[in-house]
C-alpha cells in the first residue's frame, strides 16, 4: 500500500492508529469472499452497543475464540463452547450474541447445504455491484438495509437489525460510504 500519511480520510478514521489502518485497507472494499462476509456480520453483531474500536482490538482473540469464524466448526459449538465462550475476557462476553453467531454460523451452513451461496445472497440486495453514498452524509440506516435486515432475521440471523446491517453494509463495500474527499472514495474496487 502506497504511503497515505497525508491523505485525507473519513473523519472517523483520523485519530486511532487501529481505526486508521482499518479504513485504510479494509473498511468499504468490496468483500465477495462468503466466510469473510458472515465474519463481519457477526463481528457487527458483537459491536451492537459498543464502539466499533473494541471489536477491532478484540478481532484476533474473537478469531482464535471462534476457529478463525469457520462456519463448518462454530455450527457444532454445543453448551461448553457457549460457557468457556462466555468465560473468555479476550472477547465481548454476551451470551446472546455468542449464541446468535453459533446459530448465525448454522443459518450459514444450511444456506451453503442448500446450493445458496452466501456472497451471493449479501450482492443479490445491490445487483453485484457496490452502492456509491452522497459522501457527504451520515446515516444510521437506510430503506435498504431495513429489507435485508428483514431478510437476514426472516432466516434466523440474530442482532441484525437495520442499523448494524448497514453499518456492515458499509464494512464489506456492499455500500461505499467513504467521504467526498476521502483518498479510499475512488479507489479502483475489486
Amino acid at each position: 500500500m502506497p504511503d497515505t500519511s497525508s491523505c485525507e480520510r473519513c473523519s472517523w478514521a483520523q485519530d486511532d492508529p487501529l481505526m486508521r489502518d482499518y479504513h485504510d485497507a479494509e473498511w468499504g472494499v468490496p468483500q465477495r469472499d462468503p466466510r469473510m462476509l458472515w465474519e463481519m456480520l457477526m463481528l457487527e453483531g458483537f459491536q451492537a452497543g459498543l464502539a466499533w474500536i473494541t471489536i477491532l482490538r478484540k478481532r484476533e482473540a474473537f478469531r482464535a475464540a471462534f476457529a478463525d469464524f469457520d462456519p463448518v466448526k462454530v455450527a457444532a459449538f454445543d453448551e461448553r463452547d457457549i460457557e468457556r465462550l462466555i468465560a473468555n475476557p479476550g472477547i465481548v462476553r454476551a451470551r446472546a450474541k455468542v449464541e446468535a453467531t453459533i446459530k448465525g454460523a448454522q443459518i450459514y451452513c444450511d444456506m451453503q447445504d442448500r446450493g445458496e451461496d452466501f456472497s451471493a445472497f449479501c450482492w443479490s440486495f445491490t445487483g453485484g455491484a457496490p452502492l456509491l453514498g452522497d459522501g457527504e452524509s451520515w446515516v444510521a440506516s437506510t430503506p435498504l438495509s431495513e429489507k435485508v435486515s428483514q431478510e437476514l432475521k426472516r432466516r434466523g440471523f440474530k442482532f441484525v437489525g437495520p442499523t448494524i446491517t448497514y453499518a456492515w453494509m458499509q464494512a464489506v463495500g456492499i455500500v461505499n460510504d467513504h467521504s467526498f474527499r476521502c483518498f479510499r472514495r475512488q479507489v479502483e474496487r475489486k
